[in-house]
């Protein structure tokens, strides 16, 4: 028996979706986060900010994001994933009163408060990339490890992506 690749769950308030090359994606309703793993949305979440929505989530909106961070907390594979390289963040050219020590700091205090990984993905099509590598091996994860503890052979298994194989 043949199970389906995982599919790619997109929040449907999602502004900007990644488009995904390698796996199936459609729009659905998630609790937190913007990405999640049809049937493992209790335990992966991904978290998509712009640049200009990262500046406001660490100003204005900065405690409604940090509820959001504590929620993520609760899911085992949790990424914060940002369309800008650190290069960007450091030379601060951007029109909010934030200064690049800030906004380099809150990213670091969040990483270490809410064990959250962060990758500055540089651009929107690089995020996506990653983050369709990071769902398939964390759905990946979690079937081998079902698989560990039911050795019976009539469950289906993930089908490999031949990009992330």
């Amino acid at each position: 028996m043949t199970a389906p690749s995982p599919t790619i769950i997109i929040a449907r308030n999602e502004q900007i979706p990644f488009v995904f090359t390698n796996m199936p994606s459609e729009p659905g309703t998630l609790v937190t986060g913007d990405y999640n793993v049809k049937g493992l949305e209790h335990l992966i979440t991904v978290e998509r900010k712009s640049l200009s929505d990262l500046l406001g989530c660490i100003g204005g909106d900065r405690d409604r994001f940090k509820r959001e961070l504590q929620r993520m907390r609760a899911y085992r594979f949790r990424l914060l994933v940002v369309e800008a390289s650190a290069a960007d963040l450091e030379a601060g050219e951007w029109r909010s009163k934030l200064q690049p020590a800030h906004v380099m700091g809150s990213l670091a205090a969040w990483t270490g408060q809410y064990s959250l990984p962060v990758w500055l993905a540089g651009t929107h099509d690089a995020g996506a990339r990653f983050v369709e590598r990071f769902l398939y091996q964390a759905a990946r994860c979690i079937a081998s490890e079902a698989q560990a503890f039911d050795a019976s052979p009539a469950k289906p298994q993930l089908q490999p992506v031949t990009a992330y194989s």
